[in-house]
């Protein structure tokens, strides 16, 4: 077995197949460098903050490619000059290699005027500013949709919504101010559905019910009813039902006579006005609450006794005088006294001319505790 691997004539095929592949290899190599060019390199020139035209004129004379995109506008640089390129200035490519340029777009990128038609005003203003547009003048126009959206103007011309405009551009946003209020209703009798239409339009009503005398819906009709009347006052918004024919209205008299006796009330003024009495009014009285004394809690006391004392009546004697229990003696008064006491009692009574009524004597009370 090893006697054959080591012969000769194999080692000769090994050889052959060795050198055969080693060629293959360096040929595909060669074959490589010659169809890219290896080792020709050229130079990226520079054409940053170029313009767009100049830098694609160098590139194409250098011999490379390129490819433009935009980048979002920045105004602090001219529209279409060159901000970034892609390999950097100064690097080594191949002959018609692409050079990747970023551009300054000539202005703002479009956006959408958002839908706010018929939309709070206080709402739509703050999505206008979140798509990237300014609210200029805010124009207040009669309308029945009070503080709504009813138009978007640019320029002066009204706008859709979804209609392309630069970003940061202003608009103006007209705003319902509300109904008008006491408008006259237009005389339309006599004209056709399709001049009604226009004038009670214009007049800011609208058009409620329109009855056809065929049952048709020809807006060349003739119309020879109306409700309100023409001449009455109403506020802006209201319907107007309109009756309609190919008949004048001369030729329906009796029909208009019917719709007046439905819709038109007749004030009968033969009759003597109403007159009301007032009746006098009572006025019911006032009590005024009786206020209540406050309770005043005593402090109870053990009663007290009172005895009376009474004098022990001693036997008279030669020696002793009845004493009487008086607090004091009445003034002018004769008592039982001695010899001279009488004498000096005459002489005092003498003395005063008069004679006093004697004073009874009061008791004396005496209490024990």
């Amino acid at each position: 077995m090893l006697k054959s691997l080591f012969n000769w004539k194999v080692l000769l095929n090994l050889l052959i197949a060795i050198g055969v592949f080693i060629g293959l290899v360096w040929l595909t190599f060669r074959w490589l460098e010659y169809h890219t060019n290896h080792g020709q390199e050229i130079p990226v020139p520079n054409v940053v903050n170029k313009s767009v035209h100049e830098a694609v004129k160098i590139l194409d004379d250098a011999g490379l490619g390129y490819e433009v995109d935009s980048a979002a506008y920045d105004p602090k640089y001219k529209p279409f000059q060159v901000l970034k390129m892609s390999p950097t200035p100064g690097s080594h490519v191949k002959d018609g290699r692409a050079i990747y340029l970023i551009v300054n777009p000539r202005s703002w990128a479009p956006v959408a005027i958002p839908d706010v038609i018929n939309k709070y005003s206080g709402l739509a203003f703050q999505r206008i500013d979140q798509v990237g547009l300014k609210v200029g003048d805010t124009i207040f126009e009669p309308s029945i949709q009070k503080d709504a959206v009813l138009r978007i103007l640019f320029k002066g011309n009204p706008m859709k919504p979804g209609s392309l405009i630069p970003r940061f551009s202003t608009i103006d946003v007209v705003v319902g101010s509300g109904p008008m209020r006491n408008i006259s209703i237009p005389n339309v009798v006599g004209l056709t559905v399709k001049e009604a239409r226009a004038l009670i339009t214009r007049s800011m009503f609208e058009v409620g019910l329109v009855e056809h005398e065929d049952g048709g819906k020809d807006e060349s009709d003739i119309i020879y009813y109306q409700d309100p009347a023409a001449g009455d006052v109403r506020d802006q918004g209201m319907q107007m039902d309109l009756w309609a024919s190919k008949k004048t209205p001369a030729e329906l008299r009796s029909k208009i006579e019917e719709l007046n006796s439905v819709y038109r009330m007749k004030v009968d003024t033969s009759l003597p006005p109403i007159q009301y009495e007032e009746v006098p009014v009572h006025q019911q009285p006032v009590y005024e609450p009786v206020p209540v004394p406050p309770v005043v809690h005593k402090k109870i006391e053990p009663a007290k006794t009172e005895v009376s004392k009474t004098p022990v009546s001693k036997p008279a004697t030669a020696d002793t005088k009845p004493k009487t229990t008086t607090e004091s003696k009445p003034k002018n008064t004769t008592t039982n006294t001695p010899a001279g006491n009488n004498n000096a009692g005459n002489n005092k009574t003498a003395t005063n001319g008069t004679q006093q009524p004697a004073q009874k004597p009061k008791a004396k009370k005496v209490v024990v505790e």
